[in-house]
């Protein structure tokens, strides 16, 4: 079930505000200027599918945002618990840090935590099935994809060399909750 909880950036022990209701998660997150949808991730993709296989099934999406925002690249993320990369990926992306364009994670299987950094608050987002997100470009942020992650998300991108960041040196990250 997807969640919001939102925490002071200079105390993670208590929460400010907590929901699992999309329609008050849209609105706490679009007041940002964060989107967040849930589209519908209804294709079979089969176990662990092929990159070709999410974009194929959801090209209709991908097109539905190329149309809207004029986004030029696309690719597809996709990580297991059994993957032997995981735990050094895991590290790098819960590292604070920015992008020059939107981040725009549209969550196909399983789920994943963005964690955004916006003025004095921490937003933990837990995206999953259905969930579209886009950070806007420049807002600190991080993500965890638990221990033993499952997911697969469509990336989309406003330049072709796709994700690129820019890492803040901040610790901010190590004192929220993650995923187990």
């Amino acid at each position: 079930m997807s969640a919001l909880t939102i925490y002071s950036d200079k105390d993670a022990s208590k929460p400010q505000w907590h929901s699992t209701n999309t329609a008050d998660i849209a609105q706490q997150l679009n007041a940002k200027g964060v989107r967040f949808e849930r589209w519908a991730a209804d294709r079979d993709l089969g176990r662990d599918p092929a990159p070709e296989t999410v974009i194929d099934a959801y090209q209709h999406a991908i097109d539905k945002l190329v149309a809207e925002k004029g986004y030029q690249s696309w690719d597809v993320i996709s990580l297991r618990a059994d993957n032997p990369q995981k735990e050094a990926l895991r590290a790098k992306f819960l590292n604070e840090h920015t992008h020059g364009e939107d981040e725009v994670r549209f969550f196909v299987e399983g789920a994943g935590l963005f964690c955004l950094h916006i003025g004095d608050q921490v937003y933990q987002v837990l995206c999953e099935k259905n969930d579209l997100i886009s950070v806007p470009a420049g807002t600190p942020h991080w993500f965890d994809m638990g221990s033993e992650p499952n997911f697969t998300a469509i990336r989309i991108f406003d330049n072709p060399e796709g994700w690129i960041a820019q890492f803040t040196g901040s610790n901010i990250s190590q004192g929220y909750p993650t995923l187990l």
